[in-house]
């Protein structure tokens, strides 16, 4: 996909139609293709071609997007950086990916002119948010000084798009490859399912970090349905919910916790949502009660819930309110199988591996030839994800393969105890996860937040469980917190909550 092009098609056709709106200050889309071509003026001056990998690390800006936009404009491969990386993490991925070009704000500890003696490959760095004069480029001179003329150039559709990082940066980094062709999936999945201009509305709004797959899939599903994009530097629950009635916001779509933290707001009630036409979750196992109890405060709102994954260019699934419990079918172009633990496929209803393979599928993790094997086996890419079919082809998700704990010899998946405990009217968020026990393998453990100012006893949550669940699926241990960790991406961070629990086992 020429997404660089598809964003001069949608200025040509509505020039003055905004395309940002951040701070509440509006860029058009003439604008924007104007910023985008100066910006990739500067980059193919510094050398910049296809082959060639530009990182950026930057909070959520127009500049982040318009240097997206930029490198595609030029074939080039974008290398989208957390901002929250350290900066020991960042040299990491800088020389792992071997970005030739910077684009960043100021570092935490290191200047520039250190980064780039710890970094070889480096040879140009663009900073933005600052005009100081200390040698390197800067974002706002280059937007004054170079031209605003197009660059002529063919996409490779099989050359590299984009480099994500999706796992620990130091030690073993593990970034996902993406060609030109899989920034084609996001735009087709949605339309597929039915969804349209008319349906989504020309509004959306972004809080999730534009260096994650979740982020970028809204400029890829704004340049195609023709959307102004109202783009948020972090998300912030109140203000998410000012700037829905404030926009007359048509569209978005966010992962769990987030939807969590705005229902428990206190002032969820009084803002206005009848804008609104499509609100999507990703990126979790089903929860349709969370979906419906958001939808009774979004009357125009058709609810949608969707899964994928970075390694295949999600979304890949979108089913409707006709089956809100389930991730939706396929698409033709992308297979979809339950396997067990032969690669075998299992009957329909079993719970087994979710595996698919498509155009969609990455190119492969960069420089890790083996993990590549490991995950893509027989020409299946393993998802890691637990799920099932049913005989109408919607698939289910069941949770984490390696989230499943197994007690006594009795397979326990979290979010069907995650689903039950969230129901109960005190509890606001909960995280269960599988402990070392001694006499049954693995015990179920729950970490909860209360809600504001509510009190409960962990046999209280025990005994509300069993009137619910069978005995073994029960919590043996219930911990209650403040707060629960989150990764880079918003979604509870379980991996964190088990170190915890192994280091408090041997203390």
């Amino acid at each position: 996909m020429d997404i660089a092009q598809l964003f001069r098609d949608v200025a040509e056709k509505m020039p003055q139609k905004p395309f940002l709106i951040f701070r509440d200050q509006p860029i058009s889309y003439s604008e924007g293709v104007k910023m985008v071509n100066k910006l990739a003026n500067a980059l193919n001056k510094m050398g910049v071609k296809k082959g060639e990998k530009v990182a950026v690390y930057l909070p959520n800006s127009p500049q982040y997007v318009f240097s997206y936009l930029a490198v595609f404009s030029l074939g080039a491969a974008c290398v989208p950086l957390d901002v929250r990386l350290t900066d020991e993490e960042l040299i990491g991925v800088l020389n792992h990916s071997e970005a030739s070009v910077f684009i960043t704000k100021a570092l935490e500890k290191n200047s520039f002119a250190e980064l780039m003696k710890k970094v070889s490959r480096l040879k140009h760095i663009i900073k933005c948010f600052s005009d100081e004069e200390d040698g390197f480029a800067s974002f706002n001179k280059i937007m004054q000084q170079q031209p605003d003329k197009q660059i002529e150039i063919n996409i490779d559709e099989g050359s590299l798009a984009i480099l994500y990082y999706t796992s620990g940066t130091t030690g073993n980094p593990k970034a996902v490859m993406s060609n030109y062709r899989s920034l084609d999936n996001a735009a087709q999945t949605i339309r597929y399912i039915g969804l349209n201009e008319e349906n989504t509305g020309d509004v959306s709004i972004c809080a999730l970090p534009l260096s994650h797959l979740g982020g970028f899939v809204y400029i890829q599903f704004g340049l195609d349905m023709k959307m102004s994009i109202v783009l948020m530097e972090r998300f912030i629950p109140l203000e998410f919910l000012r700037q829905i009635e404030r926009h007359k916001v048509t569209w978005f779509h966010l992962v769990p916790p987030m939807f969590i933290a705005l229902l428990q707001l206190k002032e969820f009630e009084k803002y206005d949502f009848t804008s609104l036409k499509g609100v999507d979750l990703f990126g979790a196992p089903s929860h349709p009660d969370l979906m419906k109890r958001f939808g009774k405060y979004c009357p125009n709102a058709i609810l949608w819930h969707g899964w994928g994954m970075t390694e295949t260019a999600a979304p890949n699934t979108v089913t409707g309110p006709e089956n809100i419990a389930s991730i939706g079918k396929n698409p033709p172009w992308f297979e979809m199988k339950i396997f067990d633990n032969d690669d075998k496929e299992v009957p329909v209803g079993e719970i087994g591996e979710i595996v698919c393979r498509g155009w969609p599928v990455m190119m492969g993790y960069y420089k890790e030839p083996e993990m590549t094997a490991e995950i893509m086996r027989n020409g299946w890419l393993h998802t890691g994800d637990l799920g099932c079919v049913d005989k109408d082809g919607y698939f289910y998700i069941k949770g984490r393969k390696k989230d499943m704990i197994i007690v006594g010899g009795l397979n326990v998946y979290s979010p069907e105890l995650e689903h039950v405990i969230s129901e109960h009217p005190q509890v606001a968020e909960v995280a269960v996860i599988g402990v070392a026990d001694k006499l049954r393998g693995e015990a179920v453990k729950a970490v909860i937040v209360l809600k504001e100012g509510q009190k409960i006893s962990g046999k209280d949550i025990k005994a509300f469980c069993r009137e619910r669940l069978v005995h073994f699926k029960v919590p043996q241990i219930v911990e209650f917190r403040d707060s629960l960790p989150k990764t880079r991406s918003g979604k509870i961070a379980k991996e964190a909550l088990k170190q915890d629990s192994l280091v408090k086992d041997s203390a």
